[in-house]
Formats: structure tokens, sequence, C-alpha cells
């Protein structure tokens, strides 16, 4: 469960609060003791692997960190979807930046473990790595190892071969999982000061013990394994201030980077893209989802007074349809309203008896988050406001506040001040008066970018930068921590770093748009670098410096250039299923001849166990060939097939195609396929054959169900069969259990780089082949973008929609998803690392068509996916071939 104000007011006391935080294992892990009040205040310094032991604890508001309060504003990573471990340090420090202050982090039990007893933390599964470059980004870490996590992958996680394995021995395994988990993870505990790991999340409470038992001291938070996945930045937003006004300590984050399904990591294997709801999407660029996570996280994260809020009285809006939610700080008398609006309509509504005066908007399935009695420095305070605070910074000799809110809306924001301030309008979209003790300002959002007002006087001797900007402006505003003081950046796509030295700062980041580039710092601050290349400045009258334009007209920093890829051309085809030929050599297959399962499945009276898991072939296609006898007068096969709802099946009888199948989404399907007149008439007398099967199975589910054939029968003849079973070969020990199936071309190395096309059919695409079965397409391809360059890459692929066909992707050896032609996916992310963006590349497609109508590939090029000057060094990940 999450800690909330309530649960927390419940347990405390009592042992169940040990569940929840750890209980008395580590005196570092305990609930904030009886008498100690922790009062408002900043929050603790970006974590890092500091060497030194951190106290983490919990009272009914927050999370407390050596005695200091912080709110969580965690985003799940998935790294098992990201397979470049030079992309984990851009997509986190990109979180850093977007305002999280910590990633949650799954296992995926699957890509770790190939066969029982065999563990891989290396490459791309290299969880340690991973977390050092959390640590490096100043992130702390949620971690949730399962066993089982959910995510959208195969069994939850969980290894195919368990599905072998007997349910009274699965425990010993899970045990031995989490064991080598701990082992890794222990040595990244904040607790120890050796990493910023600050939290466990249990989903399955039975084992807390032994979490503790592997020396796992950190807080335990009980939670499920689902993920939210918002459609848009409003259902974002609500989620978001429903866990904050709802008092949620340790709030499950939402997906921050989703990635890619690659190989048989999906549940369902299709769409491969995994990004619908995340922040950022596969080519790892931001989407509309991210504002809300933005500016709310760099709201608490800068103004601690929503560390430690409770419910205060009840308010009830003028419109009855917009729910008021109200807090109160205890310390600073700051109060908080979230208003939500469930509606279809766009609203406007007062709020009577609260300092909010006059009408406040609230968009349509939205939500909003006003404050009041909020410290504007000295004795300035915030009156009200009808938009969102998202800062309050002191930098150098200012402070900065900065109110943000949706395009056009007109913001106004009210500052109590004990007497008139000087104020100065710094664009001309900006309004003001001062009235009784209130300043009252007002801008409309997004007019021109940002709009500054300048306050000075009125209660404080720092002058105040009052700051105005819509939810796409507020994207490229950055508050950074230095040493010396804090800074806020306004201008580029991402602010990764700033380092200032001397009466300089050095300034790294990325830039997508020509922009503007403008900076706050601390005093004395006169000269500012980007990237590394010094940049002319001039000083402003908001006391900032600017970067001045090359030439009129022009953008002082300008757009990132944008690679243009290649045409694919030159490319060689070679069909296969040779598995199909009546005399193709199956010795070495391994004969079906089981009559009890290790799964749930029941096996049909009177046929041999034909599920593929317990030959272990858990991942990919699965041949089937079946030597026949007694099979005179044979009219027709009857297949019986648990694929799931995308599943395939494809039948051969002596190497003559009899047709498709397709798999149900709940449960086992049945495909009669009636021989055509010509083989009817070879098997009138003839009573010897050799059925041969493909089949392309679905994911596992919770039961482990049985996947694959699982009964076969005949009309017209009381045929009997022989099988034998052949899938995935040994997995591939750089790209793991879950890149290959069981395909001849797979077998082969058809997939990999360096193989000898040299005998194979030059062709061009697009294809019209009417064939059943598989067809291999290769080609090559060279790229050369600037190193200063972060390109983001894409593979299309389009055709008619009525072609019966699917096509496997690898890219470098690499399985990086599976086309279905008329569906809905028809753009592939190719992972930076995976995809050479500075060399040569193999793409191969292995197409299983149906045969029924002729089959592609159809249109197949490069797409741009966006491009960034900055970026982060991207190693080419591992990549063997032939």
């Amino acid at each position: 469960m999450e800690l909330t104000r309530r649960t927390f007011s419940a347990v405390a006391g009592t042992t169940v609060l040990g569940l929840v935080l750890g209980g008395g294992s580590s005196g570092a892990v305990a609930p904030s003791g009886a008498g100690r009040v922790v009062p408002t205040g900043p929050p603790p310094p970006p974590p890092a692997a500091d060497g030194r032991r951190h106290e983490v604890r919990a009272d009914r508001y927050s999370l407390l960190v050596d005695g200091r309060r912080l709110v969580l504003w965690s985003g799940e990573l998935q790294m098992f979807r990201l397979p470049s471990p030079s992309l984990w340090r851009d997509a986190l420090e990109k979180m850093r930046a977007h305002g999280y202050n910590a990633v949650e982090v799954p296992l995926a039990w699957h890509q770790h473990s190939p066969a029982p007893g065999r563990y891989d933390f290396t490459g791309v599964r290299d969880l340690g790595l991973f977390l050092r470059t959390a640590a490096a980004a100043g992130l702390y870490v949620v971690l949730r190892p399962g066993p089982r996590i959910g995510a959208g992958v195969d069994a939850g996680g969980l290894p195919g071969w368990l599905a072998g394995i007997a349910p009274a021995d699965r425990r010993r395994h899970e045990r031995e999982w989490l064991r080598r988990v701990h082992e890794i993870a222990g040595r990244h505990l904040y607790t120890s000061g050796q990493g910023t790991v600050l939290l466990y999340r249990l989903t399955e409470p039975r084992w807390r013990e032994q979490v503790r038992a592997d020396g796992i001291d950190v807080p335990l938070v009980d939670g499920d394994t689902g993920v939210p996945r918002p459609k848009d930045a409003a259902e974002e937003r609500r989620r978001r201030l429903d866990d904050l006004a709802g008092g949620s300590v340790t709030p499950q984050g939402s997906l921050a980077f989703g990635g890619v399904s690659w190989g048989w990591l999906g549940a369902p294997p299709v769409p491969t893209a995994y990004d619908e709801g995340a922040a950022f999407d596969g080519g790892r660029k931001a989407t509309g989802r991210l504002a809300p996570v933005h500016q709310i996280g760099q709201l608490l994260r800068h103004v601690p007074d929503l560390s430690k809020l409770e419910p205060a009285a009840r308010v009830r809006a003028g419109d009855r349809r917009v729910a008021v939610r109200h807090l109160a700080n205890p310390d600073t008398g700051a109060r908080v309203y979230v208003l939500r609006n469930d509606s279809d309509q766009d609203l406007t509504t007062e709020l009577p008896g609260t300092a909010v005066q006059g009408p406040v908007p609230v968009a349509a399935r939205d939500a909003k988050l006003l404050v009041t009695g909020m410290s504007m420095g000295g004795e300035r305070k915030l009156a009200y406001a009808t938009v969102q605070p998202m800062l309050f910074l002191g930098a150098g000799r200012q402070d900065i506040a900065v109110f943000v809110g949706r395009y056009g809306e007109m913001a106004r924001v009210v500052l109590e001040c004990p007497s008139q301030p000087e104020t100065t309008r710094l664009d001309a979209e900006a309004a003001w008066a001062y009235d009784h003790g209130r300043l009252n300002v007002s801008a409309p959002l997004g007019a021109g970018g940002l709009t500054r007002v300048l306050v000075q006087g009125g209660g404080s001797d720092r002058p105040l930068i009052l700051v105005f900007a819509d939810d796409a402006t507020s994207l490229r505003l950055w508050p950074y921590e230095t040493p010396s003081g804090k800074v806020l950046v306004h201008g580029p796509a991402l602010l990764r770093r700033v380092a200032l030295d001397g009466d300089t700062a050095r300034l790294t980041g990325d830039i997508r748009a020509a922009t503007g580039l403008e900076v706050w710092g601390p005093r004395g601050l006169t000269g500012l670098t980007w990237n590394g290349t010094a940049q002319p400045v001039t000083v402003t009258r908001a006391g900032s410096l600017t970067v001045t334009a090359p030439a009129p007209g022009t953008a002082p920093l300008p757009a990132a250039p944008a690679p243009v890829p290649p045409s694919l051309t030159g490319w060689r085809r070679r069909t296969e299923n040779p598995e199909a030929a009546p005399d193709f050599d199956d010795t070495d297959w391994t004969v079906a001849g089981k009559r009890t399962s290790a799964g749930p499945t029941p096996v049909p009276k009177g046929q041999p166990v034909l599920f593929a898991d317990d030959y272990g072939f858990p991942y990919g296609d699965v041949w089937y060939r079946a030597r026949l006898t007694d099979a005179a007068g044979l009219t027709s096969v009857r297949l019986a097939h648990r694929t799931g709802g995308q599943g395939l099946v494809l039948a051969w009888l002596d190497g003559e195609p009899l047709g498709a199948g397709h798999g149900t989404a709940d449960g086992e399907a049945t495909t009669v396929l009636e021989l055509p007149e010509a083989l009817r008439e070879r098997f009138r007398y003839r009573s010897e054959g050799v059925l041969s099967v493909l089949v392309r199975p679905g994911p596992h589910d919770d039961r482990w169900t049985a996947r694959g054939l699982t009964s076969v029968t005949f009309g017209g003849a009381a045929a009997r069969a022989r099988w034998r079973v052949r899938g995935a070969a040994a997995p591939d020990p750089v790209r793991g259990p879950l890149n290959n199936g069981g395909l001849y071309g797979e077998r082969e190395g058809w997939h990999l780089p360096g193989l000898d096309e040299s005998d194979w059919e030059a062709v061009q695409l697009p294809r019209a082949d009417r064939r059943q079965g598989v067809t291999w397409y290769r080609t090559r391809f060279r790229l050369s973008v600037p190193k200063t360059v972060d390109a983001a890459f894409g593979l299309v692929l389009e055709d008619a929609p009525e072609r019966a066909y699917r096509a496997q992707l690898f890219l470098n050896g690499w399985n990086i998803g599976q086309y279905v032609n008329g569906g809905t996916q028809h753009t592939f992310v190719l992972p930076g690392g995976v995809l050479r963006t500075r060399g040569d590349n193999t793409l191969a497609l292995a197409v299983l068509a149906e045969g029924g109508t002729a089959a592609g590939p159809g249109e197949v090029r490069l797409t741009m996916l966006g491009s960034a000057a900055g970026g982060v060094p991207v190693e080419p990940v591992a990549a063997p071939g032939r």
C-alpha cells in the first residue's frame, strides 16, 4: 500500500508500520520517533554516492531524509526497454532536469536468466551500472525487483523456463533471483552512502523477511505491479495532484520512459512501442504529458511549504462541478487548493470563503493547484494567484517566482506588500496596479514567450522578478543548484548541468529549435559558455545575462542540424522453412513424447504433450514435425493451439501448404485445414506422410497456461503421429534469451551482421510474393551523424493492409520488434547504440507470410524521430556477428 497521512496515523505505534517502513531492523530506517517534530524547511540536497551514512524516516507528512522533508516525485524507467546503457544516462539526466527526484526501476527476471541457476548482469542488463548512473544524475532510486513486476512484459517478468518447473519448486528459484539482485543493490544503498537506492517496493509482502536477511535496510513500501500511463497532460495532472492532496508519502510515479518491447519481451508482443502514456517517447523526446510533471516537480523542490500539508476546512466551489481539496501547512500558514474538473466542459468558478478572489478557470477533465500565503521574500506574501506557482528561488541579488498555466489564459497574481513597491513591466504584455497593500499583476500566458515584471521594495530589499509562462514555455525553464548558489536558465530544450567557474557559468545541454538563452545566477556572473563555446552576452533589466544574436533576425543559438537518413537499397532475398520438406533431417530435434506437463493445462486424452514450454522453448517461433502412419484416406488436419490473440499457425503436409490459422485472446483456438484435391488423391491409398507446423505463440499468461500446439487430430483417417519439436537455439550470450526464436534463419544466423549473402537474390522493394512461409531480406546502410548531434532514427514499414504477413525486424542482430501488416504500428524506434549513428549497420527482415495473399515487404525506409545539438556520448552496444 502507499503510505499516506491517513494510513500513517492508523498504523503509527503498531507493528504494522514495520511492514511499511522497515521496522527496527536498522536504526537508519524507522518512522520518526515520538516527540520529534520536523519543521518545514528546504529539502535535502540532490542525492549522491557520497560515502556518508544517511538516515531515512517518515512521518505522516513526508519522507524524512537526514532530518529534512522530501516529497517523493518519481517516474518509472524500464531499463530493459532501453537496450543501450549510454542512453540510460540521457534518460536519467532528462528526468532530473524535468523535476523528478527519483526513478522507479522494475527489474525483469527473464532478461537476466536464460536458464535455472544462470544469471547475467552485464551489458544491457548491467544493474550496477544503471544504479551508478542514477546516482551520478542526482536521482533517488525506488527498486522493484518483483519477482513478478507486471510492466507489460511476458509473464510479468518471470523467466519462461519457470513454466517447466513444478509449482512446489518455483519458490526456491524466486528466492535465488532476489538474492542475486540484492547482492548488487546492497552495494548501492543510500543508507550506507554507497548509492542512491532510497526505497524498495515490495510487490508481495511475503518477501520482506528475505529482503532484510539479505542486508537491504532501506524502507520497504508495498505496491502493485502496474504503472499509471495517463493519456494526456490533464490526466497526468489530475492523478499527480490527487496523490499530493491525498497525502501519499510514497506514491508510485507514472511512466517516464517506456521505450520499446524489443525481441519477445512484450505482452502482447505487438505493438513494439511501449511509450503510450509516457512522459518521454521511444525517441527520448518530451511528450505533452511532461508539463505537469515538470511544473509540480520544480514546485516541490523549490517551495518547501508543500512538504508538510494537512487537511483544512472544507471549501465548496461556486460551480459544484469543480471539486476542491483544501490543505494547509501548519508551520508557514500557506494554503493549497487542488481544484478538479471531471466534466467535459471548460469551467470558471469562484472559491467562496478563501483568499482567492475572482473567477478561476479550470479546463475540462483537468485539475489546477493554487497556493495562498506563500512567502515571496521578506515581508511580501502571495495573497493568491489564479495560476499555479512553479518555483520560487533566489538567484544572486534577486528572487524569482514563476507562474504557469495554459496557453492564452490570463494569469492574475496578487502580492501582499506592506508598502508600495516600484513595479516595472519588462515585457509589454503585463499590467499591474497597487491598491490597499496589494500589488495586482496580470499577464496573458504564452503571448510572447516569457512575460516578466520587476518588483522592487514593498517589504523586501531584494528585487523580485515575476515570470509568467504557458505550459510549453515552462518546459524551457531550468532551475539548477550549484555549490555557489542557484541558477535559473531559460531557452534550451534541456539543461543537463551548470558549473560556475569564477565569473563564468558553463552550461551543458541540448538545443532542438533555434532559441535564445537567458541566465539568472549568483553575483559577479559576467560570462556564459554553452556546450564549451563562449557566448557574447548582455545584462538585462531583469538582472539576467542573455546571449546576443550573431546577426539581426537570427537566434542566439541555432537549431540542431537534422541529418537526412539514407535510402535503403541493395536488398538481398532468400527463402527458407526447409522444415516443411518431407525429407528434412530432424533427427537432432527434441522428441515430443511426454505424457504429463509441469503446467496447469490438461493434456488432451490420447495425445502427447505438445506444449512448447515443456520442451524448453519459451520464446519465439516453434516448429513441429510429425511422421504420420495409418494416414490413408486423410482429408483434413485439425490443429488445437494456444497462441494468444496475435498468434499464428502455418501447416504443410509433405511439403505442400495447407494454410494458416489464428489464435484467440481468451484461450484455445481450433484451426481445421482441408487437404487440397491433389493431396487428397495422394492420400487416398498412401498411409505415410510428414506434417510440419510452424507456430508463433503469444506471451505467457499469469497462470503459465500452455503455449503452442495442444493437440492434433485428423479427419478421414485414424492417423498416428510421432512428433518432434524445435525452437530457438541456445540463447544469444550478448543479446540475451529474449532476442531469438526458432526460425531456420535465426538458427543459422541470417539476422546477424557479417553474413556472406553473395549467393542471395538481389531484389528491389516493394515485393509482392505469394508464398506460405518465411522469406528473409537483408541490406546495409551507413550513417554519418556529427558527434555533437544526438539523432534518433526510426524504421518505417508501409504496405496495402489486405496483404497478410508480418515481419521480425533485426538491426545489427538485435530483434527490435515485430511488424504486423494491417496493424497499428508502422514506425519502429532504432535504439541509439544498437544503431551505429556513425558507422555501418545491417538490417534484416524475416517475413512470415500466410500465403493467401501477396506479401511484402512494401515500402521500407528510415526516418528521423528528432535531433538535438548536445546529447551524451553513445557507446556502441555489442553486436557480434557471424
